[in-house]
């Protein structure tokens, strides 16, 4: 890190924070974030989280009992809020002393920030809103990720640049608050630093490193794309509300618009009740996600990624992505 110096002082505090040589956490990519990418980012001075997603206790269980197997670093589990069995993913996480839990998707239940506190874990939080942040934090929460729509999957409606202006100022001076969004090089890195975020995540540049076990199609639509390829799914009918999803345009996205106008006709028609219909657009990515990362089916898969894809062109493994983003931060921090 003594070859860093103006990057690894702006990062200390978030360095402290996650027990990494580095404040750059890898964003939790279902599928993508498992044992041998979450490793390798860890080893190689990062913040590896795993994705539980919809995982059982059981298949956590093996997760992180597989993770600590190939590193001795700190990593995370990222647990999504609406996860029916949530209180029992929280119990795998203590049972294996998990040191950062983030709670993702929504307002954590009410329980939930004090049972991960409870066995000494750290609560991240995501908020969409300055309001909702402070509320979270005041709760007992003690980091933030403010994550923009330049991300891959599930995204808000506001740019990381707005939403850094909006919260960095403040809460960064009493609060440790990570930058996501869109961040696809060192030299963004070093802006946000400067603005008072305590370090940063970055998901789509890792989703191709060489230790990704995503499939060689997969990584190969990301080294083709460009940011506009990147798009963010349409609602077509406001009564079939869709959550805005950001993944590389292909045959499922035009396919997935064609079935909301289909299902949208049917209602009209009186031939599918509400929740039928809902119901229809809901299973429409059924498993895409997966058919993309491990089948390598990227016609009618899902392949979520941010608009810092075109930045994407290589595979690479993950201690050099780390070490280029630090080089790139601190070369822009000592132009400055």
């Amino acid at each position: 890190m003594s070859a860093y110096p103006k990057t690894s002082a702006l990062m200390q505090r978030g360095c402290e924070f996650l027990g990494s040589e580095t404040a750059i956490l890898c964003g939790a990519m279902s599928w993508v974030s498992e044992r041998n990418l979450v490793s390798a980012i860890s080893n190689g001075g990062g913040f590896g989280v795993i994705a539980c997603g919809a995982m059982t206790p059981d298949l956590l269980d093996a997760e992180i009992a597989g993770t600590k197997a190939l590193t001795d670093k700190p990593f995370g589990v990222n647990l999504i809020t609406m996860h029916p069995m949530l209180f029992d993913l929280i119990a795998v996480c203590a049972r294996h002393k998990v040191s950062h839990v983030v709670l993702a998707g929504g307002i954590p239940p009410k329980g939930s920030v004090e049972a991960i506190k409870a066995f000494g874990g750290k609560v991240i939080v995501f908020a969409p809103t300055l309001a909702l942040a402070k509320k979270l934090l005041r709760s007992g929460a003690d980091a933030l990720v403010i994550e923009g729509m330049e991300a891959g999957g599930h995204i808000g409606p506001v740019a990381t640049s707005v939403l850094a202006q909006e919260f960095l100022p403040e809460l960064s001076a009493d609060h440790l608050v990570f930058v996501a969004g869109g961040i696809g090089r060192g030299d963004m890195i070093a802006s946000y630093l400067e603005m008072g975020a305590a370090g940063v995540q970055l998901g789509t540049r890792f989703a191709c490193a060489t230790e990704s076990i995503a499939h060689e199609n997969f990584k190969k639509a990301f080294f083709r794309g460009k940011a506009r390829d990147a798009e963010a799914s349409v609602q077509v009918d406001p009564r079939l509300p869709v959550i805005p999803v950001r993944a590389l345009k292909n045959k499922g996205t035009e396919e997935f618009t064609a079935k909301q106008r289909e299902v949208a006709q049917l209602l009209d028609e009186g031939k599918v009740d509400m929740g039928e219909a809902q119901l229809q657009i809901e299973h429409f990515w059924a498993g895409a996600l997966r058919r993309a990362v491990i089948d390598g089916d990227v016609e009618n898969g899902s392949l979520m990624a941010g608009q810092s894809v075109g930045m994407v062109t290589k595979e690479e493994p993950c201690a050099e992505i780390i070490a280029s983003l630090m080089q790139e931060s601190e070369a822009a921090l000592e132009r400055r």
